[in-house]
């Protein structure tokens, strides 16, 4: 569609008709244009407004920056300019085609107000589109839409599709579809416009399925996207973590030919959620040792998660360095973050204090107070700070109940967690699932076994595979074999391949020296396909996290681990032979460099201390690789994370009396603090 040029008669002289040949021929150079420019001034030419806009058409292409200002000091010297749209509509393109997008919307406005006789038409309107969705400008986009209502070109296809192509742009992918939808004709251009014209429009629609979970139909689109940029590949990756296809996001990862700080976030954050944070953490510290780009808010709140289930405290402190460099404790999300890392890393005191100087605290800051100070068996602290949260005003929501229930479980605190259990539906929320696990599970453990049934039957949820194994494993504390045999019936029903469940049942049966049993327990897991999942301990050393999986042979410092091994079966078994205690637990231990001595006493109750199948104990092979690596390369410090949950004994800090603990403190270890799971 070619615009109509000045309405006014003209009668062309042999001069205009010569600069209009050179105008129109080949693109001259901008040397050319200027003498062109000069020739038109000697000979009085500018009255001429088309020729006028000619010049001021090619002189951008010849010199987009240059030759942009040159045109538009020739548009402020023409007369008559603001009566000719045709002149004015060229001057707008000129700054269109050298970028200057804000420009050709400052020029409207200034028409709008300077000139009366300024009327726009359908290539204002089509201009000062793409100029607003280049701009991103979704204000002055809404204004030129309301323009082209007010002059009448809604109706116009041209104007039409070029709004639906500048929404699209902008990602209202809602008032393009209206605005689709009111035109009363469309062209193959218009269609293109809404779905397939540009790849703002493709990535719009691309989230529109990431959203609703349709990765199918998302990955087409992508696939079929002309010019996919870096928003593209971010929306697919994202979308990938969250469906939970974490390898498809990588190879998208991988293959991206240019990424920035959102596509390394999406691909760490995605790792952190599907709990995998070997990856999250090995990807971070090669995002780190890019040194391209700087970590944001958003990228501390990824990579937290995943340090705090890896226990590497070394990288934590230096994510929390940063922070405070930056200052991004200003942000409420990183002061929660740094707060769970530090409590499920053992170091309550650090989450304490990080939190007593946080400088933006939400209700979800103090929820990972609570439940750090639960996961580490403090419950009477994690109560006052209940009290202290309310106090200031903020008000608990079902996150804040489940730590207090689990803190009072952790503790033994049945009346008060029964309690706790009532003021739910007090501050107006509603009691869940887990609210309801919780408590039956601080019932179970303290053998009120019918209590926690009647809780299981009058709850308004159907009890889950979690709920019936928390009170399997309370049968086989109490030694209840008839009751453990009629939860194990619904157990095995929900979760044939639980591995728990089996082993519960085959040692009660054990414990009362059922041997048949016993043998048909063994069965069951045979036939249901349930197996233990190998236990894997780690090792912190100076940053570098070091992971010995039981049953592995291969392991390039094995056989340094298992000399230190014999040291410690020698003095362990010369204590007691005849007791046994096993390790369970997430240990993070502080090694400080001493001599071991050749001997030492330990009272009675401290001898209470054997370990049965020494070899296959990888919670030790792990200590004792960190204690060779301590003593070796003049380590100054080593953590030990292990796979299988702690049972802290009831009352804060109950895991400090645990036998274990005099003897890792007397082989070298300074303080271990075990990490509990719920």
């Amino acid at each position: 569609m070619t615009q109509v040029e000045s309405q006014t008669p003209w009668i062309w002289t042999p001069r205009e008709r010569n600069c209009l040949s050179l105008l129109q021929a080949k693109p001259p150079r901008c040397a050319a244009l200027l003498q062109i420019h000069a020739f038109m001034l000697r000979n009085l030419l500018f009255t001429n407004l088309n020729l006028v806009a000619k010049l001021i058409a090619a002189l951008p292409s010849a010199d987009p920056h240059g030759g942009a200002r040159h045109a538009r000091r020739l548009f402020d010297r023409t007369s008559h300019r603001f009566s000719d749209a045709f002149l004015c509509n060229t001057m707008m393109k000129s700054h269109q085609a050298s970028r200057q997008f804000s420009e050709a919307i400052a020029l409207y406005a200034r028409l709008q107000r300077a000139a009366a006789g300024f009327s726009p038409d359908n290539h204002t309107f089509s201009t000062l589109a793409k100029c607003c969705a280049a701009t991103s400008s979704a204000r002055e986009g809404t204004s030129v839409h309301g323009h082209v209502i007010k002059y009448r070109f809604g109706s116009n296809m041209y104007v039409a599709t070029s709004l639906v192509d500048m929404y699209g742009k902008l990602g209202q992918m809602g008032h393009s579809r209206k605005v689709f939808d009111e035109m009363p004709g469309r062209s193959p251009v218009s269609w293109t416009a809404l779905v397939t014209g540009d790849t703002a429009a493709y990535n719009a629609v691309i989230d529109g399925y990431l959203k609703l979970g349709q990765m199918g139909p998302a990955r087409l689109l992508f696939d079929s996207t002309p010019d996919r940029n870096v928003v593209s590949w971010t929306a697919m990756i994202d979308g990938y973590c969250s469906c939970g296809d974490v390898d498809e996001a990588r190879v998208l990862f991988d293959t991206m030919p240019c990424r920035n700080l959102y596509s390394w976030n999406a691909m760490i954050g995605g790792y952190s959620r599907n709990k995998r944070p070997n990856d999250a953490v090995f990807l971070f510290k090669e995002f780190l040792a890019g040194n391209f780009l700087e970590m944001d808010d958003v990228t501390v709140v990824s990579i937290l998660p995943a340090i705090a289930d890896l226990g590497a405290l070394d990288l934590g402190n230096r994510v929390r360095e940063f922070v405070k460099r930056k200052k991004l404790d200003r942000y409420a999300n990183v002061s929660t973050a740094l707060v769970d890392m530090y409590a499920k890393c053992g170091e309550v005191e650090k989450a304490r204090s990080f939190f007593d100087g946080a400088r933006a605290r939400e209700t979800s800051t103090w929820n990972a107070l609570i439940n750090g100070l639960a996961l580490n068996g403090r419950a009477n602290e994690a109560l006052d700070v209940f009290v202290s949260m309310t106090e200031n005003g903020f008000e608990p929501d079902e996150i804040t109940m489940l730590g207090i229930l689990s803190a009072c479980n952790h503790g033994g605190l049945v009346e008060e967690g029964k309690g706790y259990f009532r003021k739910i539906e007090e501050f107006k929320l509603v009691s869940k699932i887990e609210h309801y696990g919780c408590l039956m599970d601080l019932l179970g453990r303290a053998g009120r076994l019918e209590e926690a049934e009647r809780l299981i039957e009058s709850m308004p949820y159907e009890a889950n595979e979690i709920i019936l194994s928390s009170l399997l494993f309370a049968c086989g504390c109490a030694k209840d074999v008839g009751r453990a045999e009629k939860v194990v019936e619904r157990a095995f029903v929900m979760e044939p391949a639980n591995d728990g469940n089996y082993v519960i049942l085959r040692n009660l049966y054990a414990s009362q020296r059922r041997w048949r049993d016993v043998e048909r327990i063994k069965r069951m897991m045979v036939v249901g396909g349930a197996k233990k999942e190998a236990g894997c301990s780690a090792v912190e050393v100076d940053g570098q996290l070091w992971e010995f999986n039981a049953g592995e042979g291969g392991h390039p410092y094995a056989e340094v681990a298992r000399r230190v091994l014999d040291w410690l079966r020698f003095h362990m078994e010369v204590w007691d032979p005849t007791c046994r205690c096993r390790l369970r637990g997430d240990w993070i231990l502080k090694y400080e460099k001493v001599v071991l001595p050749e001997s030492c006493e330990f009272s009675d109750e401290q001898m209470h201390v054997r370990v049965r199948g020494l070899g296959l104990c990888w919670e030790l092979v792990a200590v004792a690789f960190g204690k060779e690596a301590n003593l070796d390369l003049t380590k100054t410090k080593s953590r030990l994370r292990t796979s299988e949950p702690f049972e802290p004994a009831s009352g804060d800090g109950g895991h400090r009396n645990h036998p274990v603990t005099n003897f890792i403190t007397y082989t070298g270890f300074e303080e271990f603090v075990p990490r509990t799971c719920t």
